[in-house]
């Protein structure tokens, strides 16, 4: 019998330890939450469809609640053609007379079928394997014409009158996921054509979504260089929509009804590319993400400390105590200084902190513990908490911060630190000086 040995892991095998441990927060904060992920017909033309249901079968794996939003436009197009018929659009809404709407009734049909066909599967080794997800759907939406604009009769293209959220969110409390067709019946009992992207919009805001997500045609939205742009608030989502930046057309199209339901109460919404093999999942369990998020106020908070942060402090700053870059605290310590600390949460997980140790007999403090995690250095965070620091000092009415350091001395003396000697400190903190460690003292005056 050969017996087969491996002295140490392969590279990968750390990459995946990582990535799991780094992912971990967000899959405690995302349990229970309710994700509206939306996706044009055009996902299930590409090799893209099975990817994703996969991701779809993780995510509801993991306790999200899931509302799935499709639309079937070149599903559309393709049964027009068969039967001899050409598209009309206007301002990028189908204009829906009754043959055509034969057509959408059709095409929506089967492409529903197709998409619950792929959420029932269960082959062995992926990641649907000894899964079951619960599809449902319902005539959750109430519709309305869209009439006549600027002179064009849209006949049964519709809008949406009202979305009935309680059955809904009756559906996903029974860990259903939830499959909407964008077609909706007027109280008159007339089907109307409705633009998915309206749909989702009205969904996720009607069920209070934590998160919705497009997926487009395009990486997220980008600057007039045509840069991606990670994050931005509401406002300077309308700011770039009036400036009339350069977009992919799916996600210029989506764009001001992604701005509505941030304003209206959706925690996130998210631009990912729908051919990027697993953006969902990179966006949401990696702290760089791969898309755009848009959201109400900015994505990086700076705040007080709380005893509910000791655990996140601590997890920040191990990796700096074990290098020798920050002197070591333990947890009982921690908890009781905790008050002193200024933490930087991006997305709900701290990345950064700092404390402030005054010494006011003397008009002078220390800044201490200054740490930002690895991947959010280049993002200004350890400036954003210097500056904080500063200004609670001065709050405070004190002369000059000092800190004491011994690998980042050049950061210091760039923002306007002076190196002095350890006779300098505060007689309370001098008498602490530890002169094994050999930290060098940086003062600055406030």
């Amino acid at each position: 019998m050969t017996i087969e040995t491996r002295d140490t892991p392969p590279e990968g095998d750390a990459r995946l330890v990582a990535w799991v441990r780094q992912a971990a927060p967000y899959i405690h904060a995302f349990r229970g939450k309710t994700f509206v992920i939306a996706f044009g017909g055009e996902v299930m033309q590409s090799g893209a469809a099975q990817a994703l249901i996969h991701d779809i079968a993780l995510l509801d794996s993991m306790g999200i609640h899931l509302v799935l939003v499709h639309g079937a436009r070149p599903q559309i197009d393709a049964e027009m053609e068969g039967r001899g018929l050409t598209p009309r659009f206007h301002k990028g809404l189908r204009v829906t007379d009754g043959a055509t709407l034969e057509c959408v009734k059709r095409a929506m049909g089967v492409t529903r079928i197709e998409i619950e066909a792929l959420l029932s599967q269960g082959l062995p080794n992926t990641p649907l394997a000894g899964g079951y997800l619960r599809v449902t759907g319902g005539n959750f939406i109430t519709a309305q014409p869209v009439g006549v604009v600027d002179g064009v009769d849209y006949q049964y293209t519709g809008a949406v009158r009202k979305i009935i959220a309680e059955e809904i969110q009756a559906d996903l409390a029974q860990e259903n996921v939830v499959l909407i067709t964008p077609i909706g019946a007027s109280p008159s009992g007339e089907i109307f054509n409705l633009a998915w992207e309206d749909v989702a919009e009205a969904v996720a805001v009607a069920v209070r979504a934590d998160k919705l997500i497009y997926l487009c045609d395009g990486p997220g939205l980008l600057d007039k260089k045509g840069q991606l742009i990670d994050a931005l608030t509401a406002d300077e989502g309308a700011q770039l929509a009036a400036r009339r930046v350069k977009q992919a057309e799916e996600v210029a199209r989506v764009l001001p009804g992604a701005l509505r339901a941030c304003r209206a109460g959706v925690g996130r919404v998210h631009f990912l590319d729908r051919n990027a093999d697993g953006a969902m999942l990179m966006e949401f369990f990696t702290r760089d993400g791969v898309g755009t998020v848009l959201t109400r106020a900015p994505l990086a908070r700076l705040r007080e400390a709380t005893a509910e942060d000791v655990g996140g402090v601590l997890a920040l700053i191990a990796p700096l105590e074990a290098d020798g870059t920050l002197v070591k605290r333990g947890r009982e310590r921690l908890e009781m200084e905790i008050s002193r600390f200024s933490v930087l949460e991006h997305d709900g997980v701290i990345v950064g902190c700092a404390a402030l140790y005054p010494f006011s007999t003397e008009k002078a403090a220390e800044l201490a513990c200054l740490a930002v995690t690895l991947e959010f250095r280049r993002a200004g965070y350890g400036d954003q908490l210097r500056r904080h620091i500063e200004a609670r000092a001065k709050k405070m009415k004190l002369k000059k911060l000092f800190v004491l350091t011994t690998r980042t001395a050049h950061w210091f003396i760039e923002r306007g630190f002076a190196e002095a000697a350890p006779d300098v400190l505060p007689t309370a903190r001098r008498e602490l000086y530890n002169f094994q460690r050999r930290s060098k003292v940086f003062v600055k005056a406030l």
